[in-house]
């Protein structure tokens, strides 16, 4: 048996296999909500399944704060990681690649392969780093759009996201109404609350106090990684739930159970936590951080647009909007409260609350209920 035989994930029911991404450069200037402009840019994306003969089926995600293009698929037979949505994206699953045509982009500002605050800078030949332009999710959204042009592709069946990507759906559903036909926001909230914003200030202080950051201009490769660490350690509890931490980690010990006396990790949570912020800090750049956790605390769509409601006056996509019960970072009332302000503007929308115990990234995890729900969405014509 050989090793693609060995590894469902390449070619196994229900799994895309092997992908590879690409590169699309935008080769004008593009033009920030802060007013400041790059001669350029580049996104990197990925993309799965077919389009049809009129091209009426492509669907784009919209990627977390810590997410990027690679959501399905694995990249070869060495490198078996799956991506980050793998379980809702393939033959068979919710969003189904012999249905639809999927489409997922690193954001703009990003790290992966997208041009951000470590990309270089062509009029002087160094990174960006803060002289990167404040980037807004308006401002992610308006450069996928070009990517969606440069794709030919005339209109989006649906777009859908969560967290950080949910916000994106909506800002798609505002500025291009014409152009999206359904949109799935999960996890979501149509303004960024007081804590929320708290929590991601402490994980920026805790990058910008750490020596190495350096105001920003640290190497390559280098940079202040115990802040970050610390930063995604500390958000990374937001995004679960205090049952689900109980249920998988309780007060179990590393070792045998005795008490060890000391400093170093004792609690398999901690344990957890530490890995969780070294596997970050090896794929993810510091000032992308903090560029990305200020997309996400200036997006407030009431104060834009004078109203929620307001802001969704023009709305034409059919919206399924989704929270989940554990979630205490964007709670279900704040997804509630987007659905009730499309049906005040009598535009098409449904909310659904999913009970689970995994927190915020309860979108991300195996979800029998939550893939009912998606597949009576988008597969209804």
């Amino acid at each position: 048996m050989n090793d693609a035989e060995e590894n469902p994930l390449l070619n196994g029911p229900g799994e895309v296999g092997l992908v590879q991404y690409s590169d699309f450069d935008y080769e004008k200037p593009f033009t920030f909500e802060d007013g400041q402009t790059i001669p350029r840019f580049r996104l990197r994306y990925e993309t799965y399944g077919r389009l049809n003969e009129n091209r009426s089926n492509t669907i784009l995600i919209c990627h977390a704060l810590s997410g990027d293009h690679h959501c399905a698929g694995v990249y070869s037979i060495r490198d078996r990681k799956p991506g980050w949505w793998n379980n809702m994206i393939g033959p068979g699953k919710p969003i189904d690649t012999n249905r639809f045509y999927v489409i997922c982009s690193n954001c703009l500002g990003g790290c992966q392969g997208s041009t951000g605050p470590e990309s270089i800078n062509p009029d002087t030949g160094k990174p960006y780093n803060l002289d990167f332009p404040f980037v807004t999710i308006s401002d992610m959204v308006r450069a996928q759009k070009q990517l969606i042009d440069y794709l030919e592709i005339p209109e989006l069946y649906a777009v859908v996201g969560g967290s950080m990507g949910g916000m994106q759906v909506l800002q798609w559903a505002i500025e291009y109404p014409e152009f999206v036909k359904r949109i799935v926001p999960l996890a979501t909230t149509s303004r960024q609350g007081a804590q929320s914003i708290a929590f991601n200030e402490v994980g920026r202080q805790a990058i910008i106090q750490d020596p190495e950051w350096k105001g920003g201009n640290y190497e390559p490769d280098a940079g202040p990684r115990v802040g970050l660490t610390i930063a995604r350690m500390m958000a990374h509890i937001t995004y679960l739930s205090d049952k689900g931490m109980e249920r998988k980690f309780g007060r179990r010990r590393r070792d045998s159970g005795e008490i060890n006396f000391s400093f170093d990790v004792d609690f398999e949570v901690e344990r957890y936590l530490r890995y969780q912020g070294q596997s970050f800090i090896n794929r993810f750049d510091a000032n992308t951080y903090l560029y990305f956790t200020r997309a996400l605390d200036y997006f407030d769509l009431p104060e834009t647009y004078g109203s929620l409601e307001a802001a969704f006056r023009e709305v034409r996509a059919r919206a399924l909007v989704i929270g989940f019960t554990s979630d205490w970072l964007f709670p279900p009332e704040q997804n509630k409260e987007i659905v009730q302000a499309l049906l005040r503007q009598r535009k098409q929308a449904t909310y659904a609350e999913v009970p689970m115990d995994f927190g915020h990234d309860s979108f991300l995890v195996d979800a029998p209920n939550l893939y009912r729900l998606m597949v009576a969405f988008l597969w209804d014509k």
